[in-house]
């Protein structure tokens, strides 16, 4: 339970302060801006509650674990129902706060819904298939960088949090002028709870994840096969 706990409160703050960051700030900081702030909120959360649950707070990575032996298929689907429910209640946080400033200059809007809620919604002159391949390869390297960075047998897993802050910065910073980047199917759940209109793009924010997760665990067990060990490769 305090797994499951840890995961519906830090999806709902990635929401609240990433999501925000776009709702609140947007105008002043940007797509870098906005980017960044997805960066650093995963990795305040991943030492804050990595301890506990993994800090997964995304069905994607969630699922990637589950595909690579990590956690049992029961618990997956924990999780993921944890983390959609802690996007909702992010969401509808940020939906109250757009209620009450009806003259603050909010940001996070797109032309495709006037949303004011970071919805993952395609940008003007993307495509449907655009959009995907973008999901499907954001995604993949994402999940592979967080694969790769919390695994037992590397060298490197102290400064795991850090990879993993840096790798969403990253994909946002590159995915956001495209639907907002989603590489996160419960974040662009949230957000659409409270904008029905979100909900036609939203099988791209289902499907490019889930493709981008089964590849990089794929793609993670062929390369985890061969164990290196570091420290004699580098008194080579």
């Amino acid at each position: 339970m305090k797994k499951l706990l840890a995961e519906g409160i830090g999806t709902m703050f990635l929401v609240i302060l990433a999501c925000g960051s776009a709702v609140l700030a947007g105008p002043s900081i940007g797509g870098l801006g906005i980017g960044l702030c997805f960066g650093l909120v995963l990795l305040c959360l991943c030492y804050a509650i990595g301890g506990i649950s993994g800090c997964h707070v995304n069905p994607a990575v969630s699922f990637a674990m589950f595909l690579s032996g990590r956690m049992k298929g029961s618990e997956c689907v924990g999780y993921i129902i944890a983390q959609l429910i802690g996007a909702t209640i992010g969401a509808g946080f940020l939906y109250c706060l757009t209620e009450m400033g009806v003259d603050f200059n909010y940001g996070g809007t797109t032309a495709a819904s006037g949303s004011y809620l970071a919805t993952n919604v395609l940008q003007p002159g993307a495509t449907p298939m655009m959009a995907l391949l973008t999901e499907g390869l954001l995604t993949f390297f994402f999940v592979l960088v967080v694969l790769g960075a919390t695994d037992a047998n590397t060298a490197f897993t102290k400064f795991g949090g850090i990879a993993i802050g840096l790798a969403l910065g990253l994909v946002n910073i590159v995915g956001i002028p495209v639907d907002n980047c989603s590489v996160n199917p419960a974040r662009s759940f949230g957000p659409a709870v409270f904008d029905p209109t979100a909900w036609g793009d939203f099988w791209i924010m289902l499907a490019g994840p889930a493709i981008g997760a089964i590849i990089a665990a794929v793609a993670w067990k062929a390369l985890s096969t061969r164990r290196v060990n570091v420290q004699s490769d580098m008194e080579l």
